[in-house]
């Protein structure tokens, strides 16, 4: 048996592994096989994810590794990439307050604020169909056929896939009764995050989310970008937009509209310890 340290973090309630490098190849398992161990939450740490910490890169700062806790690989993580963020700072593994980080959906620069917030630049959302990607010819206000309901709703990739149903009725309701239906459903051939979102006014939302290979969670901040474009290319709400999840808030900016697309993504929130430890493997 073999003893690792790890340390838990969380953004807004959305909760993560993370792992220094060393500490990973002491357990000789590949990455999918040890976040399916470590995430379970009866048997074992429990978690959203696990993040590695990669030194290992060469055209960023620093990398990661990350997973969801059924052990799928997850290409970009909102709420992951704050607590990476504040990680890596905080332990002088990165000694600047903005830096690149490689990811699997490119390179993600976030700066930690001085109110000890993190704010990240997630790039540019992806809205061709092929490349979300989603088996539509329009990737806006397209009908999901399920088997008691239609939703419209609207493809968008942060790095990841993301369909945004914006809603009157009950968001909670709906992600825990159809976000498994949506996740799977034949339209997105890499499955799909579901978020159900309501609009308040033009510079607020609700939002619950079913996380692709996760479930509900209490947080998504790549769900929370996602939504926000949808609702500002629908026209809804304005260019910053205070997002409510169930975990808490985030401030999404986009300059992007309908006839402009070209800007990128900033989120801001934050980010949070739980507890280090030391587990056996």
């Amino acid at each position: 048996m073999t003893m690792i340290n790890f340390t838990k973090m969380q953004g807004l309630g959305n909760d993560f592994i993370i792992l220094d490098y060393e500490e990973y190849e002491k357990t000789n398992k590949n990455p999918a096989e040890l976040a399916v161990l470590l995430c379970d939450r009866h048997f074992s740490i429990g978690a959203d994810g696990l993040i590695i910490i990669n030194p290992k890169v060469i055209d960023a700062d620093i990398g990661w590794i990350f997973y969801n806790s059924d052990g799928s690989i997850a290409q970009m993580c909102g709420n992951g990439i704050r607590c990476f963020a504040k990680y890596v700072y905080d332990k002088c593994i990165i000694n600047k307050k903005e830096f690149s980080v490689e990811t699997e959906a490119g390179i993600i620069i976030p700066k930690i604020l001085e109110d000890g917030r993190v704010k990240v630049n997630m790039s540019k959302p992806i809205l061709e169909p092929k490349k979300i990607p989603v088996n539509v010819k329009n990737n806006l206000n397209f009908e999901v056929n399920l088997n008691d309901r239609i939703f419209i709703a609207n493809a968008i990739s942060m790095g990841n896939p993301h369909c945004v149903i914006i809603t009157e009725e009950d968001t909670k309701t709906l992600a825990l009764k159809y976000g498994s239906e949506i996740e799977t459903h034949k339209l997105f051939p890499e499955k799909t995050n579901v978020e159900f979102i309501k609009v308040l006014s033009r510079n607020e939302i609700n939002l619950d989310v079913w996380e692709r290979g996760c479930g509900t969670t209490l947080a998504c901040g790549t769900g929370a970008c996602a939504s926000v474009a949808a609702c500002i290319l629908n026209g809804l709400c304005d260019k910053e937009v205070k997002v409510n999840l169930p975990g808490g808030q985030l401030i999404i900016e986009w300059e992007g509209s309908f006839a402009d697309t070209n800007y990128d993504i900033f989120m801001s929130g934050g980010a949070d310890y739980s507890f280090n430890g030391e587990i056996e493997i």
